[in-house]
């Protein structure tokens, strides 16, 4: 086996009801299986159902961690952004990550955390389409493309997407690697 890409990385995905299940759990185990300390983080429930009744247990929840700790965090789509958006510790925990120059990676519906969380201003990005003019309306730059980087900012449109939304996080966190091993010589 050679050498895991995300070995020392931690990286943050957010739950809430009605996820949808592809967006959450294709990332969880794709990151796990290249090496990431995953952790699954929701507002107050233990745990949450998917579009799709597949359920996740988290691992705790975001008042509880701290965005020093992490080097991402993802936020898949389904309904589960509109109960996102509505807690002031996840969009606190956003802003910090985005702040730090840490990859901040929302797919689908997710564009509407970033709208409330006000990072979207000004950015290159992507969601699904039916958020399109709430993206706009935020400062957005939309494109209709499968994934687009701007900086630490990766967005992506639906679960068919999800291929080239993992391989460019993975690219970010690789970049921010050997930014960090840089700075430390």
């Amino acid at each position: 086996m050679g050498k895991l890409q995300l070995e020392n990385k931690h990286i943050l995905v957010l739950a809430e009801q009605m996820y949808e299940d592809l967006e959450l759990w294709y990332p969880v185990l794709r990151f796990r299986e290249e090496g990431a300390q995953v952790v699954v983080a929701g507002t107050g429930k233990e745990s949450y159902q998917g579009k799709h009744g597949y359920p996740v247990i988290v691992d705790a929840k975001v008042e509880e961690v701290s965005s020093g700790e992490f080097d991402a965090v993802i936020i898949p789509g389904g309904y589960a952004p509109d109960h996102l958006r509505r807690y002031p510790a996840v969009l606190k925990f956003i802003r910090e990550i985005f702040e730090q120059q840490k990859v901040v990676a929302a797919i689908c519906h997710a564009g509407w955390v970033l709208i409330s969380a006000g990072i979207l201003k000004g950015r290159q990005v992507t969601c699904f389409h039916a958020i399109k003019d709430d993206v706009i309306n935020a400062g957005g730059i939309y494109h209709d493309e499968e994934v687009i980087r701007d900086d630490n900012l990766i967005t992506s449109r639906q679960p068919s997407d999800l291929g080239a939304f993992c391989r460019t996080i993975i690219q970010a966190l690789e970049e921010q690697k050997s930014r960090q091993g840089k700075k430390s010589k």
